[in-house]
């Protein structure tokens, strides 16, 4: 009997939802047991994990909102900005997502039932998606395959498809099967292989920008160079949480005998880890450097390198200097000029060679006016012509 009952607890079985009602210590007694790891002092672990959520969470949408105002405020004044509004806007997908990980630790934290069970296989792949598929967009955005718009829009198309894979299980599982909504821990990993695939991406993706700029040491210290870095950095270290979850999930809470008590504690760990290092390594250092180029494309002035007249082109003008005095209407009207110009090469086509000294005060250069004495009828007598005849 001990046996089999050993057997029983030992084998893998698929995350059902916990019947406990022991009271837990540090929280109160009419307190649903489903939350007790959120005031229980004995598993610290619950309180750890929704603290660091919950200070992320805050940072995380000051963060967001704080992009916003600055993006609308520097384009309204500045509409050629509105070239980075693209990139503005995925990184906006992307902390909506690092908020939504921070927000869904506590349905890890609290017991699975069949109101979070959903919520958690729903959300866990949808918000990952869309925090890596924002990641794989900048680094093709920095290598110049997409531009603008298409930024945003690859985000959104690459993080869709992981929203229909899981609303795909869901329905078949709830709807179709009219099962309860349960999960193994493989069941659970093997949602998440399109995810997996966005993580290969996104690292790839980011080593090879680092490649094509460089470290921005002291000689290339640019801002391409310094977002490779730190995507590289960002997406290594989540590669490292996820390898460290999954295998303790499928493999390592069976081996020391943990499971599937540290099932949920895993979980929850993971996502705090990974949405503290995608806000660190790519949310904060984003959004210092799009308001670097917002505010360096707002006070750089105009520049016109490169730019030539088109009367530069014309034969004969080649290799004259301009000194920003070319309009005649604004030059001092002395002997020297007097209207004409000495070099025959700048001699504009249109000038008409007569100047305001060429005027002798004593002429009169008044235009001749016909003149009648018959002021009755004005018209009936001009220059003694009769105009009725």
């Amino acid at each position: 009997m001990n046996s089999n009952q050993s057997n029983t607890t030992s084998a893998p079985k698929p995350n059902g939802y916990t019947s406990t009602h022991q009271m837990a210590s540090g929280c109160g007694s009419s307190l649903d047991p489903s939350f007790s790891f959120l005031c229980d002092t004995e598993a610290a672990w619950g309180i750890v994990v929704e603290t660091l959520a919950a200070l992320g969470l805050l940072v995380t949408l000051a963060l967001l909102f704080a992009t916003i105002a600055w993006t609308t405020w520097t384009s309204l004044r500045h509409r050629p900005l509105m070239a980075t509004a693209g990139t503005a806007t995925s990184l906006l997908l992307f902390l909506v997502g690092t908020a939504g990980m921070f927000s869904l630790t506590f349905a890890f934290v609290v017991r699975l039932d069949p109101a979070t069970c959903p919520t958690r296989v729903f959300l866990f792949g949808v918000l990952s998606a869309l925090c890596f598929s924002a990641l794989v967009s900048r680094s093709l955005a920095l290598r110049g395959l997409v531009r603008g718009w298409a930024e945003a829009g690859l985000t959104l198309a690459l993080s869709s498809v992981q929203a229909v894979v899981a609303a795909e299980w869901l329905l078949t599982v709830l709807v179709r099967d009219q099962q309860p909504c349960r999960y193994s821990q493989a069941e659970f990993v093997v949602l998440l292989i399109y995810v997996l695939c966005l993580v290969s991406a996104a690292l790839c993706c980011s080593v090879s920008c680092l490649c094509l700029f460089g470290c921005p040491r002291k000689e290339a210290r640019n801002r391409a160079g310094a977002q490779a870095l730190l995507l590289c950095l960002t997406v290594t270290l989540s590669v490292a949480v996820w390898v460290v979850w999954i295998t303790l999930l499928t493999w390592g809470n069976w081996e020391m005998g943990r499971r599937p008590l540290w099932d949920d504690p895993v979980l929850s760990v993971a996502l705090v880890s990974n949405a503290w290092v995608l806000l660190l390594g790519h949310g904060l250092a984003q959004a210092a450097i799009l308001r670097q180029t917002l505010r360096s494309g707002e006070e750089t002035p105009l520049d016109f390198t490169g730019w030539t007249s088109p009367s530069g082109e014309m034969a004969g003008l080649q290799g004259v200097k301009k000194t920003g005095r070319e309009n005649r209407s604004f030059e001092s009207d002395n002997q020297d000029w007097r209207g004409k110009r000495n070099n025959a090469a700048i001699r504009s086509p249109y000038e008409s060679g007569f100047s305001m000294s060429d005027i002798d005060p004593g002429k009169d250069y008044s235009i001749p006016r016909p003149q009648t004495t018959n002021t009755d009828v004005p018209y009936e007598d001009y220059y003694g012509r009769r105009l009725s005849s």
